[in-house]
C-alpha cells in the first residue's frame, strides 16, 4: 500500500510556480448587451470591432499559450458569450490542457446556455451582482431586469452542474448591501464571493472620485468579508479581494489578533507572491484585437506590450527586454512616496500602480487607495488618510 501525501504549501498554489506561466484575461470581444457605469473597458452595444482576432488566430494563439502551459484562460469581454466561436476556443483549450473560466454579466445564461457552458468544459463562471436588491444592480448595469436575469443565471448553472461566484465591485453605492449580497450569494449556491475594489479604467475612470470607498468603508467591508469566511466552510464558498494587494496586511492582522491556526501558511503564500500585485508577473491581459497587457485595468497606449498579429504570445512574454513588461516586473525598485518607505512593502509590493499612474500622473507614486500605515491597521489611529 502506499500512504496517500497531500500536497504541501508549495505545491497548491500557482504562486509559487518557478516557472512565468500567466494566468491570461483575454477580452475576446468588445461587444456587450450592456453599458455599465463602471466598465474597465467601456465595452456596451456599439462598441464591437471589425478587428477582432479571427477565430484561426484565436485558435493560434490557444495553441502557443498551450506551449508555455498557460494554467487557465479567462474568456471575458464585453460579453463573452456574444462572441459565437465562444465554444470553439473553450474546447480547444479543453483539448490542449488548459483550463478556462468565464466573466459574464449573466443576461445571457439561459438553461440552453449554461448547458452549452458545461459541455465546453468551462469550470467556472463568475456572475457580476452588484447589489443585493434590483434597483442597486440595475442602475450600475443600465438595464431594468438585469438583476433578475443575473439571478436566474445562478440556478441555470448550478441545475447544469457548473460552478459560478459572484463578482462585486464595491463602491459608495452599493456598499452598505455588502451582507445581504454575501447571503443572497450563498441562497444563490454560489462558491466564491469575489469583491472587486475600484480602478479607474474604462468607463469607470469618469465616476471614480465620487464613488471610491473611503478608509472607513474600505475596513468596514474587509470586516464584513472576513467575519463571512471565518464562519463559512470553504467548501461552501470561498472569498477572494481583487485589486488591492495591501489586503494582504489587513489579512495577517486579523488572522494574528485571532490566533488562526493556518497564519504560518498564509503567511508563506503571500511572500511567495514577491510583490503583491501580479500584472505583468503572473497575469497577462490580451485585448479583442489581440494586443497584449500587464493587466486588464492597464489597457492604454502607454502599457501596450506587444500584438500577438506581430508576434507570439509566448515571446512576448517571455522577453526580458520588454520595457513595460520591465517596469511591471520591477515595480518596487523605483517606488517613491508612502509605498517607497513602507514596512509593509514585502507584503503587497506597492499595491496598485495602475490606481497610482492614474490618480498621481506617477507610476511610481504611493497607491492613493492605501489606508496602510508603518504600524499596521488595526485601529482609525494607525491608519493613513487616502
Amino acid at each position: 500500500m502506499h500512504q496517500k501525501t497531500e500536497p504541501t504549501v508549495q505545491q497548491q498554489y500557482l504562486a509559487y510556480a518557478t516557472i512565468p506561466r500567466p494566468v491570461l484575461f483575454w477580452n475576446i470581444t468588445g461587444l456587450c448587451n450592456l453599458s455599465c457605469t463602471h466598465c474597465y473597458n467601456a465595452s456596451g452595444p456599439d462598441t464591437a470591432t471589425t478587428d477582432e482576432l479571427s477565430t484561426k488566430e484565436a485558435l493560434s494563439l490557444i495553441d502557443d499559450c498551450a506551449k508555455i502551459k498557460v494554467p487557465i484562460i479567462l474568456f471575458s469581454g464585453g460579453e463573452p458569450l456574444m462572441r459565437a466561436d465562444l465554444w470553439q476556443l473553450a474546447g480547444h483549450a479543453r483539448s490542449c490542457g488548459i483550463k478556462t473560466a468565464l466573466s459574464s454579466n449573466g443576461t445571457l445564461i439561459t438553461p440552453q446556455v449554461a448547458a452549452l457552458i458545461r459541455d465546453a468544459g468551462i469550470g467556472y463562471v463568475g456572475i457580476s451582482l452588484d447589489g443585493s436588491l434590483a434597483n442597486t444592480h440595475d442602475r450600475f448595469r443600465n438595464k431594468t431586469g438585469a438583476f433578475d436575469q443575473a439571478v436566474r443565471a445562478f440556478a441555470y448553472c448550478r441545475e447544469a452542474g457548473v460552478r459560478c461566484g459572484v463578482r462585486v465591485t464595491l463602491t459608495r453605492l452599493n456598499h452598505h448591501e455588502l451582507e445581504d449580497l454575501i447571503n443572497l450569494a450563498l441562497n444563490l449556491g454560489a462558491c466564491r464571493f469575489c469583491v472587486y475594489w475600484l480602478v479607474p479604467a474604462g468607463r469607470g475612470t469618469g465616476p471614480y472620485k465620487d464613488i471610491q470607498l473611503d478608509k472607513d468603508d474600505v475596513l468596514s467591508a474587509y470586516a464584513m468579508v472576513y467575519r463571512y469566511a471565518q464562519k463559512t466552510d470553504p467548501s461552501v464558498m470561498e472569498f477572494l479581494t481583487v485589486d488591492a494587494p495591501e489586503d494582504a496586511v489587513y489579512l495577517l492582522e486579523m488572522m494574528e489578533r485571532d490566533n488562526i491556526h493556518d497564519l504560518p501558511e498564509a503567511r508563506a503564500l503571500i511572500s511567495s507572491m514577491k510583490g503583491g500585485c501580479s500584472a505583468g508577473v503572473r497575469i497577462a491581459n490580451i485585448s479583442p484585437e489581440g494586443n497584449v497587457y500587464p493587466c486588464q485595468f492597464a489597457q492604454t497606449p502607454e502599457f501596450l506590450v506587444g500584438s500577438v498579429r506581430n508576434r507570439p504570445f509566448s515571446e512576448i512574454w517571455n522577453d526580458s527586454e520588454n520595457p513595460v513588461l520591465t517596469l511591471f516586473r520591477n515595480k518596487q525598485e523605483n517606488l517613491s512616496g508612502r509605498c517607497g518607505s513602507c514596512t509593509y512593502l514585502d507584503l503587497c509590493g506597492g499595491g496598485c500602480r495602475i490606481r497610482a499612474y492614474r490618480q498621481r500622473g506617477d507610476f511610481n507614486d504611493d497607491d492613493p487607495f492605501c489606508f496602510v500605515s508603518s504600524s499596521g491597521v488595526s485601529g482609525n489611529d494607525r491608519l493613513q488618510n487616502p
